[in-house]
């Protein structure tokens, strides 16, 4: 994909870009607000990453005057202010994700690809498939070699996430943000809770795991 990265600070521009482009990416990258604008109404990108604090123009009215002339390209802003109103400012202003430094490459990677595959309208399936497992989105159904697997609401939420992003790392603060809809750590063991449960339905008398835990990162769903 081909991706406009504006922000101020040279290292991290550096490393974002690097990372990137490891992963296969094509990275143009701009250091001043106004300079970033208009780079990014020229078109041509499949996703914006935006810090918020820049010189000449910051990243929030970057992306409000995208939104008032048309533009839907996804943002991900990427920034040190944390606090929750911030992060409503960012995601109101027409942000599709946000992400405080510091951070994980690899969370930064899955959040640019989720951004990307909603703009592409892949969230409007109405079946997942990985490997022998299938979810019926509007059945309400898995099932995993043919075979039914019970879910309860929670867990059924869990697995059409990892579904969704089936081959790819998913963080801790990804799956509260969005199968809890928290935009905090409520400092429970819920995910690690709920993940157990499900592992155990999927792999019950079946010859291989599907969830995998990523030390360090989080999880992934493999089909083989």
């Amino acid at each position: 994909m081909k991706l406009l990265l504006i922000e101020d600070d040279s290292e991290t521009v550096g490393h974002v870009t690097e990372a990137l482009a490891a992963a296969g990416h094509r990275v143009d990258s701009e250091m001043e607000g106004r300079a970033g604008l208009k780079r990014a109404l020229e078109g041509g990108y499949a996703a914006l990453i935006v810090d918020r604090m820049l010189p000449g123009m910051d990243g929030v009215e970057i992306v409000r005057q995208l939104r008032a002339q048309g533009d839907d390209v996804p943002v991900l802003f990427l920034t040190t202010m944390s606090g929750i109103n911030d992060r409503v400012e960012g995601l109101e202003a027409g942000a599709d994700d946000y992400l405080v430094k510091p951070f994980a490459f690899a969370e930064l990677l899955a959040r640019v690809n989720a951004i990307t595959r909603r703009k592409d309208g892949t969230a409007a399936v109405t079946r997942l498939v990985a490997g022998d497992l299938e979810m019926d989105l509007l059945e309400r159904t898995v099932k995993r070699a043919g075979r039914p697997v019970e879910l309860q609401q929670q867990e059924f939420k869990l697995l059409e996430y990892l579904m969704r992003n089936a081959g790819r790392a998913v963080t801790r603060s990804m799956l509260l943000e969005n199968v809890w809809k928290l935009s905090f750590d409520p400092r429970t063991n819920v995910v690690e809770t709920h993940m157990s449960r499900l592992r155990a339905k999927l792999d019950r008398d079946h010859g291989h795991e599907m969830i995998h835990t990523i030390r360090g990162t989080g999880y992934i769903l493999r089909a083989d």
